[in-house]
């Protein structure tokens, strides 16, 4: 199918979203109104541009207030109309888009309508062009896409079709089983769009909150399900209306929006791309530090508190391998290469993660047919090429596989050290938290589900006390893999305060897994690591709320613990202090516990912030 999206979706002018969307790859655009009434330049310079930049034009699109009208407004309205027709014939697109009425003066009855549109089609073919009818939600009379289809199958004209737009279609819930009967060649053109659940008005609804298919929680599969049963072979476009979207980089929506319709089209087994499969995440392989001199040895001597001993020595740069369990952390101090380009932009902070997956060589092959941003630098004799593409804040993730010599990456580029260590029980990396602009969110989160094998989890608001903090969780099936991607439009959160100390999204925190919490921090305290102190309130609250034994709550309180229950399940955790105000490390206890004790966020952040400099006014 050819893929398409509303210049309406992107921000910048007619010119700067035709260059963008066309660097996305789309083969085709649909053309908004207002883009072209404000565009300097005729029509005809629009087509021009659009056959430079190799775009099909789908549709110039909406003509509003069409159908029903009474007399004398009906005869402005096939006037207004002729005028639309006299702009697509310059501009070099045969299709106009008609919404269905929302005018408080138009007339009901699906005959009026199929009468309006049945003249319309005939003076349309008279020039050569075809109408497109599409029911919005909020229409006055027609506001079904089975009443939509009823009025275009009554018109019977072969210049009058039908639009089907999935927001319009799903928001209200309505039955997809009609859209199987509907033939293919009476379906005109079918826009795409995603959006979160929420309780609002139809209208508000759509122009605020959209979002491409698999950033939202409608189910647009069903919908394209539905769809194939048409034989429905023409333009899946795109449109957006997102009020994120139309103030961030055009480029970078554009990439999203295409990656949206290859990793829709991809589920639904109908790309033509041959894309690999999803990658299956197994797990971890290494998380990577950038530090310069004076940060390294601070950093690794938290590393040495926290049980890991530094178990490699690299052997021809200044890096160093930090292991304990499975968790490997990298300290790379080079003074060239990647790590040292990003600590001068970001400082000492987490640079890479390398992910485990059944086979590197595929899933950097899917993300790079997926639009994700390839990397490659340099390799020096006796290292390994790792595939990588570019993550959150221009940082890196490796892909690594047990299939090939980069299962063996330690004893290839590393000699052992023989160093020993005081282990603290830690045994693997539970979940890796990422704070982002608010408006990156729904990029990574497309970002990470459409390259790896990861699930949603419906997204939490969590109380910071400089405001609320939307926190989206990823996750694999069999927990191996998790991430928490956290984002604020407070500037006053701790989330947005690291993004200023880090100049940039990042890692923010790091959870590491234990069998025997009190054991660990045990360990830890003997080793001198401070944590994060919890205040009395919180576990006078917690004895109020379960039924805990005196002791225990003892324990918890003594050191710092934060605790959480859902049936018989548990969660505990404890948090160090934080490196620098740019990231910390959490201590996990699951006993058979699912979630991420969303409850005692607010705990967490409030006891941060008391440590961290005064929040600004």
């Amino acid at each position: 199918m050819k893929t398409s999206i509303a210049t309406v979706s992107l921000s910048g002018t007619l010119g700067e979203k035709l260059d963008a969307i066309a660097a996305a790859k789309f083969d085709a655009v649909e053309i908004f109104e207002n883009d072209l009434v404000t565009f300097n330049g005729t029509p005809a310079d629009g087509r021009n541009a659009c056959r430079e930049l190799g775009l099909d034009i789908v549709t110039l699109q909406p003509f509003r207030d069409f159908e029903g009208m009474p007399a004398g407004q009906r005869e402005r309205a096939f006037a207004r109309a002729e005028r639309k027709f006299d702009t697509m014939q310059e501009l070099g697109t045969d299709l106009l888009m008609i919404c269905s009425n929302v005018s408080p003066e138009s007339l009901g009855g699906i005959d009026r309508a199929a009468a309006d549109l049945r003249e319309l089609g005939e003076r349309a073919a008279r020039r050569g062009l075809r109408i497109a009818f599409e029911a919005l939600a909020w229409g006055r009379h027609i506001n079904d896409y089975r009443d939509a289809w009823e009025a275009v199958r009554r018109a019977d004209h072969p210049a009058v079709g039908l639009v089907l737009d999935s927001f319009h279609i799903l928001a209200r819930g309505t039955d997809l089983s009609t859209i199987r009967s509907i033939p293919g060649d009476r379906i005109f053109l079918v826009q795409l769009a995603d959006a979160p659940r929420l309780q609002m008005d139809y209208l508000s609804w759509s122009r605020h909150f959209r979002n491409f298919p698999g950033q939202g929680e409608l189910p647009v599969l069903d919908f394209m399900r539905a769809l194939q049963s048409t034989s429905y072979d023409d333009a899946l476009s795109l449109e957006i209306f997102n009020d994120q979207f139309r103030a961030g980089s055009a480029h970078s929506v554009a990439i999203d929006g295409h990656r949206s319709l290859r990793f829709m089209m991809d589920q639904l087994g109908t790309s033509t791309l041959a894309l690999p499969p999803r990658a299956r995440a197994e797990g971890v392989s290494f998380i990577e530090f950038s530090a310069d001199d004076q940060d390294a040895p601070r950093l690794e001597a938290l590393l040495a508190g926290l049980g890991f001993r530094r178990a490699g020595q690299h052997r021809s740069k200044q890096v160093t391998r930090w292991t304990q369990g499975d968790i490997n952390l990298v300290v790379n101090r080079e003074k060239e290469g990647f790590a040292h380009s990003f600590n001068l932009v970001h400082g000492s902070a987490v640079c890479a993660l390398g992910l485990a997956v059944g086979n590197a060589a595929q899933t950097f092959e899917r993300a790079t047919l997926l639009l994700d941003q390839p990397f490659h630098q340099a390799v020096g004799p006796g290292e390994l090429d790792i595939p990588s593409v570019r993550g959150v804040g221009g940082s890196l993730i490796y892909f690594l596989d047990e299939a090939s010599d980069l299962g063996r990456v330690w004893e290839i580029e590393f000699a052992p050290t023989g160093d020993t260590g005081n282990e603290a029980g830690l045994t693997r990396v539970d979940h890796i938290s990422q704070s982002m602009q608010y408006d990156e969110m729904l990029s990574w989160l497309l970002f990470y589900t459409s390259l790896l094998d990861l699930d949603k989890v419906p997204p939490q608001e969590v109380a910071d006390p400089g405001g609320l903090v939307r926190s989206q969780v990823i996750e694999a099936a069999d927990g191996r893999v998790r991430f928490v991607l956290n984002a604020s439009q407070s500037q006053r959160t701790q989330s947005s305060r690291f993004l200023s100390e880090l100049f940039g999204s990042g890692v923010q925190h790091i959870a590491l897994a234990t069998h025997d919490l009190m054991a660990t921090i045990a360990q830890l305290e003997k080793n001198g690591v401070r944590l994060l102190p919890i205040p009395e309130n919180y576990y006078d609250d917690l004895e109020a709320k379960t039924d805990l034994s005196p002791d225990r709550l003892m324990a918890l309180r003594a050191h710092n613990i934060l605790y959480d229950r859902e049936g018989d399940a548990e969660y505990l955790q404890v948090y160090t202090e934080t490196f620098d105000q740019r990231f910390f490390f959490e201590i996990v206890q699951r006993i058979g516990y699912r979630g991420y004790g969303a409850v005692n966020a607010p705990v967490r952040l409030a006891a941060q912030a008391r440590l961290s400099s005064p929040l600004p006014r």
